[in-house]
């Protein structure tokens, strides 16, 4: 049985409008070393029903991960960010900002709600992929594939 992995894929969520950012952080996690399944949601509602599991996303994995614009349509990603950290079963997944606001309130209420980053638009390759990796060997022993 050499040669077999155990464990499962990374579960990532990415809530972001912009087809071309989608495409910038989907291009960048495909070179980040760290197996994952993703899942590309446009707007507010429909991560809202993914993370709670409701409609058309009841049999939706849990993420490990959620990376998150604060722009959305339909619901505001600062709403679904507060949502989220203030459930019991939700706060615990790690949330990383990634959004064109440099505003100094919006930096801080994301530091209030405790996320794991906030990055800007256009997002550094480097440090996100960074990010990703260290947040990978962060619950990596018992969740997902080794590198």
């Amino acid at each position: 049985m050499s040669g077999e992995t155990v464990g499962r894929p990374m579960e990532i969520l990415l809530v972001e409008d912009s087809l071309v950012a989608a495409r910038l952080a989907i291009g960048a996690l495909k070179k980040a070393p760290v197996p994952h399944r993703l899942t590309w949601l446009q707007d507010g509602c429909d991560a809202a029903e993914f993370v709670y599991r409701r409609g058309r996303f009841t049999r939706a994995p849990r993420p490990d991960l959620i990376l998150l614009d604060l722009t959305l349509p339909k619901k505001d990603g600062r709403e679904l960010l507060a949502d989220i950290k203030s459930d019991e079963d939700l706060k615990s997944i790690p949330v990383v900002v990634l959004t064109s606001s440099t505003d100094e309130e919006d930096v801080a209420q994301t530091q209030l709600l405790q996320v794991e980053s906030y990055m800007t638009k256009p997002v550094d390759i480097d440090k996100f992929l960074k990010l990703i990796r260290d947040l990978a060997r962060y619950w990596r022993a018992d969740m997902i594939l080794p590198t």
